[in-house]
């Protein structure tokens, strides 16, 4: 059996052009409309999954799909930044945001912590590598970093070492207990999710 799970981070919003903490803002108009234009390049799945929050329900709404009764993660709780600048919270908490960005295990925000992302998300793609055939998930990007770390092993210290830009499809999959991570996709000047 094997698995296949395709992670497509949401369109742009607001937040994300600011820089700001999610609050659990919509996608903006031109993100709705980039999401339009990609729905053609995604492929079919099994299963549909998206994560709680609103710039995730969005993009999966001008996507075209609906999510089913299998949940994908939530984003990371940030605790009492969200809603606020990197810059506001750095100016404020440099020595807060450093501990962040650095130690897997702090939660000077009072949120989750990065670790505790990683926990639950990898809970979920062990769940997903349970069912066969593909699954597709519109969530946010630190889910993303986390179901990436999962699958490769690899250590929570360089979760923010993985960029995840705006409507970008990450696939992994499964088989015997082990995942791949699939990298690249053919250029021809847009991106397409391949269906391998």
């Amino acid at each position: 059996m094997t698995s296949r799970l395709v992670l497509v981070s949401p369109a742009p919003s607001a937040a994300l052009r600011q820089a700001r903490f999610d609050a659990d803002g919509p996608i903006d108009e031109a993100g709705a409309a980039q999401a339009r234009a990609a729905a053609a390049t995604l492929p079919r799945a099994a299963r549909v999954a998206v994560s709680p929050g609103a710039r995730c329900r969005g993009t999966a709404a001008e996507l075209g799909l609906r999510a089913g009764e299998f949940p994908a993660p939530a984003a990371l709780d940030v605790g009492r930044w969200r809603g606020r600048t990197l810059d506001e919270v750095t100016a404020a908490e440099p020595e807060a945001v450093a501990r962040w960005l650095t130690d897997p295990a702090s939660a000077p925000h009072g949120g989750e912590t990065v670790r505790d992302l990683c926990v639950r998300v990898g809970a979920w793609l062990d769940t997903v590598a349970r069912s066969d055939g593909r699954t597709l998930a519109v969530v946010e990007p630190e889910v993303v970093r986390a179901a990436v770390l999962h699958a490769l092993g690899l250590p929570e210290t360089v979760f923010w070492r993985l960029d995840v830009p705006p409507l970008t499809a990450t696939e992994l999959s499964g088989r015997a207990g082990r995942w791949n991570l699939r990298l690249g996709a053919p250029a021809r000047g847009t991106a397409r999710v391949p269906d391998g």
